[in-house]
């Protein structure tokens, strides 16, 4: 039986992948900033991505133009995602 507990773990495990593909994108989108039509994706990604990359930013500062932070941001989003996942997988818990 599915519980709305289930139901909920369930959605938040997917939305979490699905932020961390979007983040990875945005990520991976800064290495090509003269590319024209990179801009579009960014400015659509850039509202959904940068407030969660901007708490990172403000621990780990840019370090000689380097920006460590999604780094850091991604490992969180990760482990969160990995528990989410875990109780998920886990039968009987709810």
């Amino acid at each position: 039986m599915n519980s709305p507990a289930a139901l909920l773990v369930s959605s938040l495990a997917t939305f979490l992948n699905i932020y961390m593909i979007l983040l990875i994108i945005r990520i991976l989108l800064t290495w090509f900033p003269n590319v024209s039509w990179m801009n579009q994706i960014t400015a659509a990604l850039s509202p959904i991505t940068d407030p969660y990359l901007d708490l990172f930013r403000s621990i780990i500062p840019p370090m000689g133009g380097m920006d460590f932070s999604p780094v850091l941001a991604l490992l969180v989003l990760q482990i969160v995602a990995g528990l989410f996942g875990s109780l998920q997988a886990s039968p009987g818990m709810y």
